[in-house]
């Protein structure tokens, strides 16, 4: 019995100085962004920060993917060759991003999603942990505000347009929690235009367009930043301020001086982009330290911001201009 009791002594010590060696080794993480500002900006930061704060070595080698499966999967091979230990990304595309991750996890490299991931059943199989502030509640927080508004303004029947950013499942997610918190508010709600729109060139030339097929236009969503952004730009260069009104999703500083001058954007949904890469950043070490979460979602918080007032507390807040 004293042999046993001495060799599980001795095993529990072996355990104990191995967690501890690896929780002292010099960590590789790679970080992949699907943009190089806005609310990718913020993650960096984010990771940057973190890797400071985390107490080890950590070298970053990151990339900015501009929305491009074919970059981001040559980096995640440029990555599983740098021999890292864990991989940040906000995949481009649910369908197209899959193969390229599957083989960092059939190289028992770690991989953790941020923002965007993979569908239900191959994030299971695939990824080790998923930092997100839940979509549909993003887009349900924006639809309520929106129905305020309307209710206060005493319009009953609505007209909307949706620039979206459709091309990830997150984005879908948004429009059906907007819709669903809108349509139980002002039942006559109605999505009279949904169009791509997410980079801000491009949202300002379909926002523009649909303000002239659609004369009479109440609102847009912007489901993203650069949605959100060019909308309000459009309403502005067409001279409909005062008669068509923003709702958007994801804070930048433009936007927040938007907010702030409250004639266009009327309220803005946010997910913090440097609390959101520092949170992935610690699902990624604690991955390489085999506990990754028991549940592979963890969940960040939803800000609303739907005054001029807070569009001023934003900016005063994030002085860098780093969201």
């Amino acid at each position: 019995m004293k042999f046993i009791a001495k060799a599980a002594l001795a095993s529990l010590a072996a355990l104990a100085a191995s967690t501890a060696f690896a929780q002292d080794k010099d960590l590789k993480v790679g970080a992949i962004y699907m943009d190089a500002q806005g609310f990718y900006a913020g993650v960096r930061k984010g990771i940057q920060d973190g890797a400071k704060d985390a107490g080890r070595k950590l070298e970053v080698i990151e990339t900015n993917a501009q929305g491009d499966v074919s970059k981001e999967s040559s980096f995640i091979d440029s990555l599983i060759s740098a021999g890292v230990q864990a991989i940040i990304v906000s995949p481009v595309s649910a369908d197209g991003s899959f193969r390229a991750i599957r083989r960092a996890h059939d190289a028992g490299i770690p991989v953790v999603c941020y923002n965007t991931c993979l569908s239900e059943n191959d994030m299971k199989d695939y990824v080790s942990a998923y930092a997100v502030g839940d979509p549909y509640q993003f887009g349900h927080k924006l639809g309520d505000a929106a129905a305020d508004y309307f209710l206060a303004e005493k319009k009953d029947a609505p007209t909307i347009a949706v620039l979206n950013c459709e091309f990830v499942e997150v984005c879908v997610t948004r429009r059906k929690g907007f819709e669903e918190a809108l349509f139980a508010k002002v039942p006559n709600a109605k999505i009279v235009d949904n169009q791509e729109g997410a980079t801000l060139d491009k949202a300002v030339s379909v926002a523009s367009t649909m303000l002239s097929s659609h004369p009479d236009l109440d609102a847009f969503f912007g489901e993203a930043g650069g949605a959100t952004l060019g909308a309000a730009r459009a309403v502005k260069s067409q001279g409909r301020v005062g008669k068509t009104v923003v709702f958007g999703g994801d804070m930048t500083t433009e936007i927040a001086q938007e907010l702030a001058d409250f004639s266009v954007i009327k309220a803005v949904v946010d997910i913090s982009g440097q609390g959101l890469g520092k949170l992935a950043l610690t699902q990624a070490i604690n991955s390489i330290d085999g506990k990754p979460p028991a549940d592979i979602k963890v969940a960040y918080d939803i800000d609303l911001y739907k005054s001029a007032e807070d569009g001023k507390g934003w900016l005063e807040a994030h002085a860098d201009g780093i969201p």
